[in-house]
């Protein structure tokens, strides 16, 4: 059965009234995001276009609440627990890593730290996030580590070498995307991914319907996401393990088949 908090429609009427008379201080930040993208989705039909368009907005206002949190001690914690389970889980100075989505560098500038000089490649979509991603560069001294930043038109990878990367990592890029956009990237990722490799994405999970709330927030099963990956020749299982940190996403590992790690 269902876990409860896991079974939740958010975009349905019921759950947002409900929630709306348990907080009400969400009623006017929630109207005023809706009408927001209500006028971005008229402009931007595309999805990647349409969320650069949210990243400016939110970026403007502040770039660690565009990345998801809410403070600089948040932006610091969540970066850490990224770094920390990595390192958990074998990461190595050695490692060439590919981060989709690397914000401004809320864990990335701790991985450009640890890994060797030029063994990070962070891409987004957003190129107000990616300014600010070289001012956290700068701020923590790490010009010397020969980091890559590119801005990316989409997730096809296209311009990365073959067979390259040993780490791939995605930290809440699919809970903001629908699935064609997870379809394009799980498509072309096993392309750039080394053999014995693994890329591990985040995800916000359901044991329900899969629904998403004003097409910013995309809630998926599990097994949608490892069925996916498997049509385009891959391997995945579900990272139980991250869920004993205290960050409200799930994560899945994909690796290529018979690769185990």
């Amino acid at each position: 059965m269902p876990k409860p908090e896991l079974s939740k429609n958010r975009s349905s009427l019921r759950h947002k009234v409900r929630y709306a008379l348990q907080h009400p201080g969400w009623i006017r930040p929630f109207l005023h995001r809706a009408a927001r993208d209500t006028w971005l989705r008229l402009r931007h039909r595309d999805h990647v276009a349409y969320y650069r368009a949210v990243m400016a907005c939110d970026t403007a206002r502040s770039p660690e609440l565009a990345v998801g949190s809410s403070s600089q001690a948040r932006w610091l914690a969540l970066g850490a627990m990224q770094f920390d389970y990595l390192i958990e889980h074998g990461l190595k100075p050695h490692d060439r890593m590919l981060e989709i989505g690397c914000g401004n560098l809320r864990a990335g500038w701790r991985f450009i730290d640890y890994l060797e000089p030029g063994h990070y490649y962070g891409i987004d979509i957003s190129p107000d996030i990616l300014v600010e991603a070289q001012r956290t560069l700068v701020r923590h001294g790490l010009q010397d580590r020969l980091a890559h930043l590119a801005l990316v038109e989409n997730l096809t990878l296209g311009f990365l070498p073959s067979r390259w990367f040993t780490v791939v990592h995605a930290h809440s890029v699919f809970s903001h995307s629908p699935l064609q956009v997870i379809d394009e990237c799980l498509a072309n990722v096993g392309r750039v991914l080394a053999p014995g490799g693994f890329f591990d994405f985040t995800f916000d999970r359901t044991e329900g319907s899969e629904h998403h709330v004003l097409r910013e927030d995309f809630y998926y099963r599990t097994e949608t996401l490892i069925s996916l990956a498997e049509r385009h020749g891959l391997t995945a299982r579900f990272m139980d393990d991250w869920e004993q940190r205290p960050h409200g996403q799930s994560k899945i590992r994909v690796m290529h088949v018979a690769t185990p790690r």
